[in-house]
């Protein structure tokens, strides 16, 4: 049917599209301005407007999952195409499909700080940590939030007591981690979390931060990333490449325009942070909007050392779909 109506409208003279029908693409994120690349495409359509501009008619359908775990388990059961978090669940994935889905990364979002902050006056360094003390993060054992807090166990301890710590944390959101710490009446407190919330509560002058990410790694690191299915990728290579089009606008609108995309993340987020604070955030000199790799093989070397990964890539590219094997990673 197609087909005659296309030999139609040319007999006719008129314009005929070969468009495809309109598709959704599901794309997961998380809490917080880290995934701010994410919502400005959101909010401005810019994976539509790329779509167009390739001959796509697409839709994105974003979803707000609160951690990588469940993430993960959503790319896994087909209702995702594109996930997001941090470097740990992006990693524990590459590992564990490795011979079947083939999980790899897409890009990054990002390189951010993410910061332990504490509201128990003795807890100055993570050896100061007790039995009665609750440290919440997003996920046990996976989240990039564990993944630190185990390597700084196993400079602070030895690495043979990586999990050390594992033991006093507990899965929570940030947001609700953030109301539970600042109430001072929960068994929560401390919070291994990110940006915005680790920047809110450091406001309160009864929390103070522990430790730094950035000390444990030596310097900036990627937190967050987007990954797919090597079947989705393969055969939607237009859709990825739009995708990272996008992707590279946003974060480029984020670098010109950050009093906009401040606006649209709280937009977006309902948040009652003041632009002001959101702007201030967006522009530190230590969060980076970037689409390259930075320092993902001393995750993935350490995960593979206390098995949490049982494979050791040998780079980075090893980790990422060839898209972006021409950026200057590491």
């Amino acid at each position: 049917m197609r087909a005659f109506v296309a030999a139609l409208l040319i007999l006719l003279g008129l314009p005929f599209s070969a468009q495809a029908e309109t598709q959704t693409v599901r794309i997961a994120k998380q809490f917080g301005v880290s995934y701010l690349p994410l919502i400005v495409m959101q909010e401005e359509k810019l994976l539509e407007a790329e779509g167009k501009s390739r001959g796509l008619d697409l839709v994105a359908e974003f979803l707000t999952i609160g951690n990588g775990g469940a993430i993960n388990d959503a790319l896994i059961s087909g209702n995702l195409d594109f996930a997001s978090g941090g470097v740990g669940p992006m990693l524990t994935i590459w590992g564990k499909t490795r011979t079947n889905l083939k999980v790899k990364g897409v890009a990054t979002l990002n390189a951010m700080p993410i910061w332990l902050n504490s509201s128990n006056p003795k807890i100055k360094t993570i050896k100061d940590f007790s039995e009665t003390d609750r440290i919440a993060l997003p996920a046990v054992k996976i989240t990039i939030q564990a993944i630190v807090l185990q390597m700084a166990a196993a400079d602070a301890f030895g690495p043979a007591n990586f999990d050390q710590l594992d033991r006093l944390t507990v899965s929570l959101g940030h947001p609700d981690a953030l109301v539970a710490l600042m109430s001072l009446r929960s068994e929560i407190n401390s919070h291994f979390t990110s940006a915005p919330f680790m920047y809110q509560e450091l406001e309160d002058s009864r929390i103070h931060r522990v430790l730094n990410s950035y000390d444990v790694l030596g310097g900036p690191h990627t937190f967050n990333a987007v990954w797919a299915t090597t079947k989705f990728h393969d055969a939607n290579p237009k859709i990825t490449e739009t995708f990272l089009a996008a992707l590279d606008r946003a974060q480029k609108m984020i670098v010109a325009d950050p009093a906009k995309v401040a606006a649209l993340y709280i937009r977006n987020e309902k948040s009652k942070i003041p632009l002001a604070k959101v702007i201030e955030i967006i522009t530190k000199p230590e969060n980076d909007w970037t689409m390259v790799p930075r320092q993902v093989m001393k995750f993935a070397t350490f995960m593979n050392q206390t098995g949490a990964v049982s494979t050791r890539p040998e780079s980075w590219k090893d980790l990422f779909f060839a898209d972006i094997h021409s950026m200057d990673g590491n």
